[in-house]
């Protein structure tokens, strides 16, 4: 049994109307957007997607918070509801991806809409957009998350938007009315929210364009290939729209009634919002998340390639440290690089830990609540990332079966068998420590004093049985900083981290040699007093 079903449904209700969590907060919007309960069935949440490159940390971010709203409302009221991943698969290509291959043949298509470029894999796909789908709806089913996928050459090309795209054409031009006061002059002699697909080049065509007839789908333009005058249908993947008007009219086609943005899309969702309004619909609620930063303090591009990606992540920390790590403060911007990943996993375990004892009302409050959708494991993990970390250092091994035995005398009672996600976590912590700590290690001297706290150290640990607790080895740690001369101990840990260990912050010292051996650890110190 979990915690959380510990609690009695009454009492859980209680505390997330009450909670001032973020998801609950926005899972309030819908209570008021709905008094007496939905009008129309299930509440409708949609994530947006471009099918132009492959799936980022942005969609998972997106749909991971989006799923975190979903589940504070369940936990709030009984009302059914819906996630709704969207591909936006009939954008024209501008531009062609580098590092695809048959850049030719991509070419050749320029300007058509993603769903009816072929795919350069050549891995059978129907077209280009279809093996960037299949992908997302592969991404998203490794996370577990419970969504329908819907694109947008299906919703044209079937007929489901025709009834919003001919309210499109009834209200022309109060939808130029919101439009052209946001364009720039030379941009309004040429704007129109409706992207033709020309019949003869297949191409998705910016061009003016008239409405000949609303209720028929009917449209006039002149085609700039040939300049000739054209009139056809724009119902049924006749056509597609621009961006924000393409935005507000899937909210009104499909009864979204929420989806968050990124802080760039801010005058989109205020343009999106005024259109749907002229459609005679509701904008959805949601809110607008603050980006992520690289280490620079430079906003994360998929073209500059900077930040971290969800692959790189994944290969040194657990998938609901990142989970974790996107959950707290989305509208504040956060360094999104390598550095914080071991401080992100140890956090995701204190809270986990803290789970359990915390009083019910206060569990609502704690990240892990959502990670896990309120199904939250027990806390495992005897060891933090960072201890492990200086393990790796000073073992000087990645052989897990060799770190095991360290482990194993800190944690007798686990086993790779037992603890599959400390085995999964030493495995991290090695290609971690390998990759970005290895190189940085550099163990000073000790100077004069820290000579003297390190003899003092190591008469105490001699003087300790080799099974001695982290805590009995705590406590010979601070006498001696106490009694070494040392006003601020925190001088006395970083002098112990930066001779032992090579760097200036470091672990809990009595958790370190208890792991490491007392020793191993009496080694080390006489390798730092060898310096001198």
């Amino acid at each position: 049994m979990t915690v959380l079903q510990e609690l009695r449904p009454e009492e859980l209700r209680r505390a997330a109307l009450v909670s001032k969590a973020w998801p609950y907060e926005e899972a309030r919007k819908l209570l008021k957007r709905y008094p007496n309960g939905p009008e129309k069935g299930a509440i409708v949440f949609e994530t947006g997607y471009g099918p132009s490159g492959l799936p980022h940390l942005g969609t998972f971010q997106e749909v991971a918070r989006t799923l975190m709203v979903r589940h504070a409302l369940s936990e709030m009221v009984d009302w059914p509801s819906r996630l709704i991943a969207f591909s936006d698969d009939m954008d024209g290509m501008r531009k062609v991806p580098p590092g695809v291959p048959h850049q030719d043949m991509m070419h050749d298509h320029l300007d058509q809409p993603l769903s009816r470029v072929p795919d350069p894999f050549g891995c059978g796909h129907q077209s280009y957009a279809d093996h960037n789908n299949q992908l997302l709806q592969k991404f998203l089913d490794e996370f577990g998350f419970d969504y329908e996928f819907m694109a947008s050459s299906d919703c044209y090309g079937s007929g489901r938007f025709d009834e919003a795209l001919r309210s499109v054409l009834r209200h022309y031009d109060d939808i130029m009315g919101v439009m052209l006061p946001t364009l720039r002059e030379e941009r309004r002699q040429t704007y129109s929210p409706v992207l033709p697909i020309s019949p003869a080049s297949g191409k998705v065509l910016q061009v003016p364009v008239e409405v000949v007839d609303a209720e028929s789908g009917t449209i006039r333009y002149t085609d700039p290939a040939s300049g000739e005058q054209v009139e056809q249908s724009i119902l049924s993947g006749g056509a597609k729209l621009q961006w924000k008007v393409d935005w507000a009219m899937r909210w009104v086609a499909l009864g979204v009634d929420y989806e968050m943005a990124g802080k760039d899309l801010i005058d989109s969702v205020t343009q999106s919002s005024k259109i749907a309004r002229v459609l005679g619909a509701r904008p959805p609620e949601g809110f607008n998340y603050e980006l992520f930063l690289d280490e620079n303090g430079e906003k994360i591009s998929k073209t500059k390639g900077n930040g971290v990606t969800i692959d790189e992540w994944l290969t040194y920390a657990p998938q609901e440290s990142l989970a974790f790590y996107i959950y707290r403060e989305p509208r504040k911007a956060k360094q999104l690089s390598f550095g914080i990943i071991p401080k992100a996993v140890d956090e995701y375990q204190q809270f986990l830990a803290a789970y359990p004892e915390q009083p019910w009302d206060k569990r609502l409050g704690n990240p892990v609540h959502h990670v896990h959708a309120g199904d939250v494991p027990p806390a495992r993990m005897p060891l933090t990332f960072a201890l492990l970390l200086n393990l790796v250092g000073v073992a000087l091994t990645e052989d897990k079966a060799l770190l095991w035995a360290f482990v194993k005398r800190y944690a007798p009672d686990t086993s790779p068998e037992t603890h599959p996600e400390l085995d999964a976590l030493i495995g991290y912590a090695a290609v971690y420590f390998r990759d970005f700590v290895k190189d940085s290690l550099h163990r000073r001297a000790p100077d004069e004093r820290e000579t003297a706290a390190l003899r003092a150290l190591d008469a105490r640990l001699a003087a300790l049985p080799a099974d001695a607790d982290a805590e009995t080895i705590q406590t010979e740690v601070y006498e001696v900083g106490k009694t070494g001369g040392f006003e601020n101990l925190r001088d006395w840990f970083k002098g112990l981290y930066e001779t032992l260990l090579g760097t200036s912050q470091g672990p809990r010292m009595g958790s370190f040699i208890a792991l490491y051996g007392i020793g191993n650890s009496r080694r080390l110190i006489a390798e730092a007093l060898e310096q001198q």
